[in-house]
């Protein structure tokens, strides 16, 4: 078994790419590998990379998610032979941004006006979101027909172009409901595991407690 954390809390980019790339060719083909996922996202081409690597990977591969996968996150998860999250996981949308604006709202915004009211740069973000729309939803189409065969195409437009905003969260549930291979069984073993990456500390912490189990020690009597 090989196992390829990548924990995150910037945004994916070409170096995170470089180094799981390097992994997995360092891994013979037919090793099963287990990959932790915990990031807000990043750039598709380096999501996308990683995403395509561990696609052609022949030994089975599973994506486990301890708190969070978003975006270019949910782009690498798509790619798994079967995703493990927990009750509270969360996935996310893939569809394109470029720079502040959705991809899709700057279609509907050329859509919706005349041309001579647009500026010569909406025009042009427009027509490179477009492209940008069309490159992912081929490629997650790509990622989905050997799981979902005839509901790949579909899922794949629903999750790039726009459908949400970019943070909707997608719960286990609506995973599968989408009919995408997910469990929600996610071992303590992986939950402890984020520990080892924190956060960059803040100033003045929002939350504050105790790191131990609770467990129920039954009723002890009048609460009065």
């Amino acid at each position: 078994m090989s196992f390829l954390g990548f924990p995150v809390y910037r945004y994916i980019d070409v170096n995170d790419s470089e180094e799981v790339l390097r992994a997995i060719h360092l891994t013979d083909p037919a090793v099963p590998v287990d990959i932790v996922l915990h990031t807000p996202g990043g750039l598709v081409l380096a999501a996308l990379q990683i995403a395509r690597a561990i696609h052609k990977h022949q030994g089975k591969v599973t994506a486990f998610v301890p708190h969070y996968a978003m975006s270019g996150g949910t782009l690498i998860a798509l790619a798994a032979d079967e995703i493990v999250m927990s009750e509270y996981v969360v996935l996310g949308p893939v569809d394109p941004q470029l720079g502040e604006y959705p991809a899709a709202s700057l279609l509907k915004v050329v859509a919706r006006k005349p041309v001579a009211e647009i500026d010569d740069k909406t025009l042009i973000l427009a027509d490179q979101a477009e492209k940008a729309m069309t490159q992912v939803r081929e490629s997650v189409q790509e990622l989905l027909v050997p799981k979902l065969a005839g509901k790949a195409e579909e899922l794949a437009r629903l999750m790039s172009e726009g459908t949400w905003t970019h943070d909707h969260p997608i719960t286990y549930e609506n995973a599968q409901s989408f009919g995408l291979p997910v469990r929600c069984d996610i071992p303590s073993d992986f939950l402890d595991l984020m520990n080892l990456y924190p956060q960059p500390v803040r100033c003045q912490p929002t939350v504050e407690y105790l790191p131990e189990h609770r467990r129920y020690e039954g009723f002890r009597g009048n609460r009065d």
